[in-house]
């Protein structure tokens, strides 16, 4: 304050408390103000937040558990589509669409086909796991969800695109099994190398009505790797389309 220029009533006024309030947050280091009142407190004197209040930086810093979640979404369609391009285009070793539609790839991400063709070209290895659309647990889907553009028909659109890369090396599709369908259809895992967008589904909602998390991979044993593995084990029981 005393570099700024100003006494504990000027800065109480300039953000809007009492002179009170401030001398409390003078003389208590653990007294931490709400967000706003600090905001308005730094511009008043020209600091960063962290001069200031250091523990609430540092308390900013993940370490724990939930270090490797990069960002989460209240809902799959509030993730912004570029967020889809860019990890597709970036990813060099492993794409993995473990969804059990996968439908909204192909109008979420411009140019999906262009872009999986030519990265599988390029020696990424890029797999589709489907839910079978004329399974029970599918058909069951359908009466839950009630929607005009139907599972089954949302699995079709999947298989018709990837019927166009069919001659493409290093691209496979699969039907997760049977017994495994109830399990796939309660968590869409998609993965681009080190890091995943997963969505575990909410009861009656479709997909894009469900909450994302965005991972990324720091060591073994965390969320990315809980997460690949539950689609590894699907997709080691799945049926390739077409058998």
């Amino acid at each position: 304050m005393e570099s700024a220029g100003l006494s504990p009533r000027q800065l109480a006024l300039r953000v809007g408390v009492s002179g009170k309030t401030v001398e409390r947050w003078v003389s208590d280091s653990e007294l931490i103000p709400h967000a706003r009142n600090r905001e308005d407190a730094c511009k008043a004197l020209g600091v960063d937040e962290e001069m200031i209040w250091p523990k609430v930086v540092k308390e900013r810093i993940k370490m724990g558990g939930d270090r490797e979640i990069l960002h989460s979404y209240p809902y799959r369609s509030a993730c912004p589509s570029t967020v889809w391009a860019e990890l597709t285009e970036k990813a060099t070793g492993e794409m993995f669409f473990a969804g059990y539609t996968n439908y909204f790839l192909w109008t979420q991400i411009p140019d999906f086909l262009g872009t999986i063709r030519r990265k599988a070209q390029e020696g990424c290895r890029v797999r589709f796991l489907l839910g079978d659309p004329n399974g029970e647990v599918t058909r069951q889907r359908e009466t839950i969800e009630n929607v005009a553009l139907t599972v089954s028909t949302r699995i079709r659109i999947t298989l018709e695109n990837a019927e166009k890369l069919r001659e493409v090396e290093g691209i496979e599709t699969r039907f997760s099994s049977a017994p495994d369908a109830v399990n796939h259809v309660s968590l869409s895992v998609f993965r681009f190398d080190n890091e995943a967008l997963v969505t575990p589904h909410l009861a009656r909602l479709v997909g894009h009505d469900s909450p994302l998390l965005h991972l990324r991979r720091i060591g073994d044993g965390g969320m990315f790797s809980r997460f690949s593995e539950h689609a590894e084990e699907l997709w080691s029981r799945g049926v390739p389309v077409g058998r």
